[in-house]
């Protein structure tokens, strides 16, 4: 891991960081900014709130679905660099789009703003679409092969950091609009920065011609991925890790708000906490794994995984609210006397899941040849993205009839069951 860190003073990895690092902090800054305003200020019934989060949730995966096969045949045929400086200018149109929304919900308009929200969730989407195949596919192509595990895993902890600090920063600012504009646009001239310092990355193999019709260019993508057989058991085991993650970023919001009784300061410290939790996972992974690609630890990571939701689920249902009308903040949530364990299982949840799904991208990055990389990550974005909004879509069925966002966690916990399955089959194939 100390070799891994040490990729942190090179050239060919750094900017590349930076520039990852610095947009999912802006990606989150606003997301976490848009659902709690939601969730606090806009709506007032656990149902909307769960609507509206997994609307916005498998709005943000419909591009990956979409646009991957684009993304990664742009890719593998042009430089790389050049795609990253091109997706990060655009992410100040996104932004304006987005906060200029959040304005006019203070204005107490409520139809325009959340449509103008849900469209800067969409070109977000976009964004990592086309962004996603590069942070992976670029790994190989600038660092030696004995190097890919510890970038792959370092790439994975930064983004998870910076997941956690936008997230925690949210939280005390979501009420204050102007700042979340002011820190979203800084944020983007700086990561544009650091993306023109991002080496030349050009095309390796032969120049492809694009298709540009989405369903047969996805089709034809997946297709010519998925019968290799590790990559069909690593693509299939990310994609119910994803499938996962998403259901419990749809229904954390309102569990805190509805089941801990707790304010927007407590919901952000929760998804902070699960943030800060992958990040150690994807470390601890490296530790163990010692830079060789494997998914041995992955089916008893994933099963741990599950243990830990059923650990939360329970501390959930026992929890006592707080007094009629009232919300704890972060203070008076952490003198619950089972506000420890709520942590604590929160936090396993999320070590357990970053030491499942690192090995695995590892796996996608160091399969197929270097000029093949960026397509091997956008099949699976794709395959991921079908996942996704089908555990959004399930998630908005299931509270439309009735569920509630500690039930759901049940889900989650089987679901656990069928990806420790696959990545049992993937680690008998392959180890």
């Amino acid at each position: 891991m100390i070799n891994a860190l040490g990729l942190l003073k090179r050239r060919r990895f750094l900017p590349l960081f930076v520039t990852q690092f610095l947009g999912a902090f802006n990606d989150n800054l606003f997301k976490t900014s848009m659902v709690l305003f939601a969730t606090y200020e806009i709506f007032a019934n656990e149902k909307q709130e769960s609507f509206f989060n997994a609307l916005a949730a498998g709005l943000f995966i419909l591009p990956f679905f979409l646009l991957s096969a684009l993304a990664g045949q742009l890719a593998d045929t042009m430089d790389k660099a050049r795609i990253i400086r091109v997706v990060k200018i655009v992410e100040f149109g996104i932004m304006a789009l987005g906060c200029g929304g959040l304005l006019l919900a203070r204005t107490g308009q409520v139809t325009l703003p959340v449509v103008m929200m849900l469209g800067a969730v969409v070109g977000l989407g976009i964004h990592s679409t086309f962004f996603s195949p590069i942070k992976y596919a670029i790994l190989p192509q600038h660092l030696e092969d004995d190097d890919v595990l510890g970038g792959t895993g370092l790439v994975e902890a930064g983004t998870y950091l910076s997941i956690l600090l936008g997230t925690i920063l949210a939280g005390f600012i979501y009420e204050s609009i102007p700042l979340i504009a002011g820190l979203t646009f800084l944020v983007a001239l700086l990561g544009y920065l650091s993306a023109r310092m991002v080496p030349p990355a050009p095309r390796l193999g032969p120049p492809l011609t694009l298709d540009h019709n989405p369903l047969r260019a996805s089709w034809r993508l997946v297709a010519g991925t998925m019968h290799i057989p590790r990559l069909f058991l690593a693509i299939c085991a990310i994609s119910f890790f994803w499938t996962i993650g998403s259901v419990l970023v749809v229904i954390f919001p309102p569990l805190v708000k509805n089941v801990l009784t707790s304010d927007a300061s407590v919901a952000s410290l929760v998804l902070a906490i699960f943030s800060v939790g992958v990040a150690i996972g994807s470390v601890v992974i490296n530790l163990m794994l010692r830079g060789h690609i494997s998914a041995r630890y992955s089916p008893a990571s994933v099963i741990a995984m599950g243990v830990a939701v059923l650990g939360f689920w329970f501390v959930a249902s026992s929890w006592e609210g707080a007094p009629a009308g009232t919300l704890f903040d972060i203070a008076g949530f952490l003198r619950h006397p089972g506000a420890p364990l709520v942590l604590l299982t929160l936090m396993f949840v999320a070590i357990f899941g970053g030491m499942f799904v690192v090995p695995l991208y590892a796996f996608l990055t160091t399969t197929v040849p270097k000029d093949q990389t960026a397509r091997t990550v956008a099949a699976n974005n794709v395959v991921n993205a079908g996942a996704m909004t089908i555990g959004s879509a399930a998630v908005a069925g299931i509270t439309a009839l009735g569920a509630t966002a500690s039930q759901l966690l049940l889900l989650v916990a089987g679901m656990c069951l069928v990806s420790a399955w696959i990545a049992q089959r993937l680690h008998r194939a392959c180890d």
